[in-house]
């Protein structure tokens, strides 16, 4: 029996690669750049969507 493939909702704008790491042109004294973690605005760096039905019924 072929096994069911769990349906995970992925957000639609970073498509679930919700952070990133980015350099900001500095460098430290040991050599290494300075970066900083963004996160996706829509998840809020979770990576999945929330339902729109569960967020109308949350009233946001």
């Amino acid at each position: 029996m072929p096994q069911h493939a769990r349906t995970t909702r992925a957000c639609r704008d970073c498509d679930g690669f919700a952070s990133a790491m980015v350099t900001t042109g500095t460098r430290h004294l040991d050599g290494t750049r300075a970066t900083v973690r963004v996160d996706c605005p829509t998840c809020h760096g979770t990576g999945g969507a929330t339902p729109a039905a569960l967020l109308a019924r949350l009233g946001r």
